[in-house]
């Protein structure tokens, strides 16, 4: 099987790793940072526990309102979570995220690995997406 394409992101968090895990898993605080290129949140939905299942419909600029999913596969509080990742058009082409939190000094190294893309245009633009919200996130958390 052919490896399929995948990106790796980093930042340093101003914020203690469970601050920084909140952030990815309460619907309350996912509001105010899932900002890919300026799109807003409409619904958050999370079950977080393996096997439960996580929502995030927003909308963009232009009106359109692209709708996530997917499936947590591992959780470790505070420092990890695997999910399946697949948008509502494009069911057939589930990735999967894996999220790493460790301590770094007073913050978090944030390590974000997205895998198991269609082809290289969707990482391409997941990558560009994932900056963009993980610069929302920089700012949101103290």
């Amino acid at each position: 099987m052919a490896e399929r394409p995948a990106l790796t992101l980093q930042r340093r968090i101003n914020a203690a790793p469970a601050k920084v895990y909140a952030a990815w898993t309460e619907p309350a605080h996912i509001v105010k940072w899932m900002h890919p290129y300026g799109c807003n949140v409409l619904l958050a939905e999370m079950d977080v526990r393996v096997g439960g299942r996580f929502r995030v419909v927003m909308r963009t600029p232009e009106g359109e309102e692209p709708e996530v999913s997917g499936t947590f596969r591992e959780i470790e509080p505070n420092a990890k979570l695997v999910y399946t990742w697949a948008w509502r058009e494009t069911p057939e082409h589930e990735s999967l995220v894996t999220l790493t939190l460790r301590p770094d000094r007073s913050g978090t190294l944030l390590t974000l690995k997205h895998e198991q893309f269609f082809d290289e245009a969707t990482r391409d633009s997941h990558q560009g997406g994932w900056s963009s919200a993980l610069d929302v996130l920089e700012q949101y958390l103290p």
